[in-house]
């Protein structure tokens, strides 16, 4: 799922650019380009990536179990991005993937991910870091 590559790298800053600046449109058309581009497990890629982000730098390796009350009453794209940023945090590659091709199948990819560059970028202000 990962690509070390730049490519990711810039792309994921190009969504976050467009999530800070409250473009939503624009965030939805660049994982669109990427899909037209690289393919759909590049946008994985960069939803991956996005993860790592609003996660931080220093995260210690090992089985984490992240508290989110009521998670199961939230809409879809925010149980979907609580889960996507577990499976991140649990170094947890197949279900990362799983969620994602699940959101796609079940016709909420554009509204989770959306939902998992606005979390990242309100993260980020939160750190003071955006």
């Amino acid at each position: 799922m990962i690509d070390p590559g730049d490519e990711t790298h810039q792309d994921a800053v190009l969504i976050l650019e467009s999530a800070l600046a409250g473009d939503g449109d624009a965030v939805v058309h660049t994982f669109d380009s990427v899909v037209d581009r690289r393919g759909m497990s590049a946008a994985c890629d960069v939803a991956w990536h996005l993860a790592g982000e609003m996660v931080g730098e220093n995260l210690a390796r090992g089985p984490w179990r992240l508290d989110f009350p009521d998670i199961d009453d939230a809409d879809y794209d925010r149980r979907w991005v609580a889960r996507f940023v577990s499976a991140y945090v649990n170094d947890d590659i197949p279900g990362g993937t799983a969620l994602f091709t699940v959101a796609l199948v079940d016709g909420k990819l554009s509204e989770c991910l959306l939902t998992l560059a606005g979390s990242t970028v309100a993260t980020l202000r939160h750190r003071g870091a955006a």
